[in-house]
């Protein structure tokens, strides 16, 4: 069956209207042109929609019964043709994304805000998780874009930019440690630490640079969110080392930070897609703007 919305349209109008000349005019198609498209609509229906006469033109009693399901049909058609040229357009959508914890309440929010100023028909769906579920909802197509951090270096993973996400360290006010010109790792390991969970990936940058360094920490506690590992820098269980976007830095207000003077602190980050797979107009778009004001907010580079 071969029908299309040019034929819909012209049935609609001559139904609504009893004529084929003021339908013609109305579409602003000439009259044997709006007879073609009747008639196919009828021979791919099989069935007779209109009867005519030199002087008038009314709907068969079939033709009265489909009017009512063919004006739906039209009603959808253009409303999804609508649709789809204002997310073609940049217009409207929905931006796909899933970005660790950290990201998603440090960064994302403002990013996102400023973003919605200038495209206020773009919509978020941010799903905050572990780096390992970020990969695994870009490879499943459930997001567009992931904002994650460690290596992906994975033959069906496209990094659109790298940047670096560096260390502090967070301890209480009067502790020691805030006098010292440097914080390193030689420092750092002189103290209890709470350190994040062995699943994340601060866990893994804090391990590497301790081992690059020849060092041992002083693990006294371990934490899998970052708000916990404050919670217990607070109760003076040990310091924390959280990256600097994280503004669980800042959450509590008798805690101090300090970046870190070691570049072997800094968790490697990249806003990544699924590779071979055009990304949607508006998360393309988003995924624009994200790169353009990267500066602001890590310390970026190009792949």
């Amino acid at each position: 069956m071969d029908i299309n919305v040019r034929q819909l349209r012209s049935f609609v109008v001559v139904a609504k209207l009893g004529s084929f000349t003021q339908a013609a005019s109305a579409l602003h198609v000439s009259q044997p042109t709006l007879s073609v498209q009747i008639r196919r609509l009828e021979e791919s229906l099989g069935l007779r929609l209109f009867d005519r006469n030199p002087r008038s033109v009314a709907l068969t009693r079939m033709g009265r019964e489909l009017l009512p399901a063919l004006e739906r049909t039209l009603q959808d058609l253009e409303s999804l043709l609508s649709d789809a040229r204002d997310v073609a357009s940049e217009r409207r959508g929905v931006v796909r994304m899933a970005a660790l914890p950290s990201f998603a309440a440090g960064i994302l929010p403002d990013v996102i805000g400023g973003f919605r100023g200038q495209n206020p028909g773009a919509s978020f769906a941010l799903k905050d998780v572990i780096a390992s579920r970020v990969l695994a909802l870009i490879r499943s197509e459930e997001v567009d874009l992931g904002l994650t951090g460690g290596d992906v270096s994975f033959p069906d993973i496209e990094t659109l930019f790298t940047a670096r996400d560096e260390m502090s360290v967070v301890y209480p006010e009067s502790h020691p440690i805030g006098a010292q010109r440097r914080i390193t790792a030689r420092v750092l390991a002189k103290y209890p630490l709470v350190m994040m969970d062995q699943g994340t990936s601060v866990r893994a940058v804090t391990d590497l640079a301790f081992n690059r360094a020849g060092l041992l920490p002083a693990p006294a506690s371990e934490a899998t969110y970052m708000m916990t590992a404050i919670g217990m820098v607070r109760a003076g269980i040990g310091l924390t080392i959280l990256p600097t976007s994280a503004r669980e830095i800042f959450a509590e207000p008798s805690l101090r930070s300090r970046r870190i003077s070691d570049n072997n602190f800094a968790r490697p980050v990249a806003l990544i897609k699924k590779a071979h797979r055009t990304l949607p107009p508006l998360s393309r778009l988003f995924a624009e703007f994200l790169q353009a004001n990267r500066r602001g907010l890590f310390a970026a580079s190009r792949p």
